[in-house]
């Protein structure tokens, strides 16, 4: 081992010792599952992690799956300002694609790393419970008119129960947990990934969200990599808003995270989902590598 190696060994050891015993959320995109080679260094990363004692709990999506298998078996898809419609069919892949598919595969590279992940969906335990999200008024950007959408078996969370993922994570387990909810009626709804990682970061009282992204942090100019923000508070980010140094969607991001980090989770983290060791830099160095929000 070089002396390179030997002094990030030294860095990460005061960040092991502070975050044992804490709990870290962690979001996958779909796109960063889709690789195999992508998800098998995430999981080793996440393995990690578990293995010094912090308390890993996993949430993904997977809507770009999701609109290659409606593409393969001709499932129109109808997307209305960046949100899927979910009808009868589409609903039916969700579950085939986000329970099945992705979460299995997701099982699969942590037991190669002899880690017990349990697989689960916002459904299992009452984890997630939901209300079908009402029709909203949309602009058509053609028209400039406005339309009243239903989208279909498209939820909104209602409320969180923990106690299930609780159990799992204080006897030693890692949950996978797929973005799909229920009501008390059983009715299924898919629901945001983001969204489902952030209430159940909340109601665990998380140490750290962790949010594996396209893109690998906030920048203020999105064509620019030198304009990425490594450090912001809440504070700053309300002033960015503000001001209007936070622009399109930026926006609703950082407003969301600004009420994550009032619910009590310590520190959100957005971070490339597709760059090697990112988490672990992000963890455990000084540096980091995407953009951490704190309160």
């Amino acid at each position: 081992m070089n002396q390179e190696n030997l002094d990030l060994l030294r860095e990460s050891l005061p960040y092991i010792q502070r975050f044992a015993g804490k709990t870290f959320v962690v979001k996958f995109s779909g796109k960063v599952t889709e690789d195999k080679e992508n998800l098998a260094s995430l999981a080793e990363e996440l393995a990690l992690l578990h293995q010094v004692g912090i308390r890993v709990c996993v949430i993904h999506g997977g809507g770009k799956q999701l609109t290659e298998l409606a593409q393969k078996l001709g499932v129109v898809q109808t997307v209305i300002g960046g949100r899927r419609v979910t009808d009868d069919e589409t609903l039916d892949l969700a579950k085939m694609i986000f329970r099945g598919k992705i979460n299995t595969e997701i099982l699969s590279q942590f037991r190669r790393r002899g880690v017990q992940a349990v697989g689960l969906s916002g459904i299992d335990g009452g984890v997630v419970t939901a209300i079908k999200r009402p029709p909203r008024d949309v602009v058509n950007k053609e028209t400039g008119e406005t339309e009243v959408i239903d989208f279909g078996h498209v939820g909104d969370v209602v409320s969180i129960d923990s106690s299930l993922i609780d159990t799992l994570l204080d006897s030693g387990y890692l949950p996978i947990i797929s973005s799909l909810g229920a009501d008390d009626e059983g009715r299924i709804f898919n629901i945001n990934a983001d969204t489902i990682a952030s209430e159940i970061a909340a109601s665990l009282g998380a140490e750290k969200l962790i949010l594996l992204s396209d893109v690998n942090g906030i920048y203020l100019d999105e064509s620019n990599e030198d304009t990425k923000i490594s450090k912001l508070t809440t504070v700053d980010a309300r002033h960015m808003i503000d001001t209007g140094r936070a622009t399109g969607g930026m926006i609703p991001k950082l407003e969301s995270l600004i009420a994550l980090l009032d619910r009590g989770v310590k520190s959100a983290h957005i971070i490339g989902g597709t760059n090697r060791n990112a988490i672990l830099a992000e963890v455990f160095t000084d540096e980091g590598t995407g953009t951490m929000v704190v309160k």
